[in-house]
């Protein structure tokens, strides 16, 4: 969490309200960071999914409606006083160049953080997980090579 203080030297807001003889202290829970990082990087062309398992689950769920806390569950975020770092698992579309596709998410994350909050994002890491491929359910199901092709052993040592 980060209390910004209008006026004081170490104030988070870019611009805000210094000089403007406003008083007092506007604090930003972690989960408000969290929350806007989720929606910025859901609307980020070739994400799949954000978070693993039954955080996965719950974001694909509660993560549509805007204005959703379940960000704060698949995006990890430390704020400081300035800045923030932000931790994010995605499943990303096939098809789609991961390095372009991480750079586009960083991209959206920082604008948006940055913007609401006046916190400088010095730090976003992504973990790939998964990639999802829209037809695989569909081959498994039509009986289409369900893995025969794979063999009995390991092409890799």
């Amino acid at each position: 969490m980060v209390d910004i203080e209008p006026g004081s030297g170490n104030s988070a807001t870019s611009g805000g309200s210094e000089g403007n003889g406003v008083r007092g202290r506007t604090t930003i829970a972690d989960g408000v960071v969290a929350t806007i990082a989720g929606i910025a990087i859901r609307e980020t062309d070739g994400v799949h999914s954000v978070g693993k398992g039954a955080s996965k689950a719950l974001g694909a769920v509660t993560g549509r409606v805007s204005g959703s806390s379940s960000s704060g569950r698949t995006v990890k975020v430390e704020v400081g006083e300035k800045e923030t770092a932000i931790d994010v698992d995605v499943e990303v579309e096939y098809g789609v160049p991961i390095h372009v596709l991480a750079d586009r998410i960083r991209t959206h994350v920082i604008d948006a953080v940055e913007t609401m909050t006046g916190l400088k994002v010095v730090e976003i890491n992504i973990n790939v997980f998964d990639v999802h491929i829209p037809d695989d359910d569909d081959e498994d199901e039509d009986g289409s090579d369900g893995g025969g092709s794979r063999g009995g052993g390991s092409r890799v040592r």
